[in-house]
């Protein structure tokens, strides 16, 4: 594989992490408004179409855990002087992101994706 091959794997994914997010930001919140119409109304074509998005959100925040995982290694691996300078401001603020994101999210998104049937209409929708 040519060396120049490993930078444009690495400007790709960073630029897929930075980009992705804006692009699926709106999901939550179609997601929280179908459900409370499904809450509202009980029509049944509001949790189907909630179960078909929520399965896209998934896969996306799935997608965004996984090129996140990589990026904070290219901090250390790729961009050494970089992380050595800045180590004392970026470390505490990935230290932080890396706890929001893997109890906060993954808690909620657990009993989005889980809860439905095992814990009560109201505890769902605060999840969603």
């Amino acid at each position: 594989m040519p060396w120049c091959w490993h930078g444009r794997s690495s400007r790709s994914r960073c630029r897929f992490t930075s980009c992705s997010p804006p692009s699926r930001s709106d999901l939550p919140a179609i997601l929280a408004v179908l459900e409370a119409l499904w809450l509202w109304t009980g029509r049944e074509v509001f949790i189907n179409l909630f179960n078909y998005w929520l399965k896209i959100f998934a896969v996306a925040f799935g997608m965004g855990v996984v090129s996140g995982i990589v990026m904070s290694y290219q901090f250390g691996t790729n961009w050494s002087a970089f992380s050595d300078q800045t180590g004392p401001v970026l470390g505490p603020l990935m230290a932080y992101e890396v706890l929001t994101a893997f109890f906060l999210e993954a808690g909620f998104l657990g009993v989005m994706l889980f809860g439905l049937e095992r814990v009560g209409h109201r505890l769902h929708f605060i999840a969603t």
